[in-house]
């Protein structure tokens, strides 16, 4: 993996997010929709949004991040976990619920689903984030932020799923 990371840091992250992806949506879908056989035109696309979005973005972003702040030690990385928590994450769900619910043929139900489900989705990526990353920036290299991220994101991406996929509620 330490291989990879260095000759394709931005393909080995992809990889690694899908994967997070795939096992997150499959667990949420098994254990918690407790459905009987899971939907896997579903699961491709969560997975495929792992690919092409999650892993890239979030390999980019945290490179920019270290760059942009340069403190070192708990200001830096309080500093870090402003900026990622209050000004990325709420974007980067936003963008994420919307790009899946298109994907999946449901264009029509992307504002209903974040006017249901994005406060709520962000409530829970701070409870669950903000004590994790503020660790990970102020203790974890910079080249393995996102691999210690993806620790976390299996029980994120549980998450990140069942408020995708819950039924949108018409009043």
């Amino acid at each position: 993996y330490m291989d990879l990371l260095v000759k394709s840091p931005v393909l080995t992250k992809a990889v690694t997010s899908a994967l997070l992806n795939f096992v997150g949506d499959l667990i949420c879908q098994l254990a918690i929709d407790k459905v009987p056989t899971p939907d896997y035109k579903r699961t491709f696309m969560f997975t495929f949004l792992g690919l092409v979005l999650v892993g890239p973005t979030l390999h980019y972003w945290y490179l920019y991040l270290s760059k942009l702040v340069t403190l070192p030690g708990a200001s830096g990385a309080f500093l870090r976990l402003i900026l990622d928590q209050f000004i990325f994450a709420p974007i980067f769900i936003g963008t994420f619920l919307s790009t899946l619910i298109t994907l999946e043929g449901r264009p029509s139900e992307v504002v209903p689903k974040l006017k249901q489900e994005w406060v709520s989705s962000v409530i829970a990526n701070w409870k669950l984030w903000i004590p994790f990353q503020f660790l990970n920036f102020r203790f974890v290299p910079q080249q393995f932020q996102v691999l210690a991220s993806n620790f976390v994101a299996v029980i994120w991406n549980v998450i990140l799923s069942y408020k995708a996929h819950k039924e949108v509620v018409t009043k």
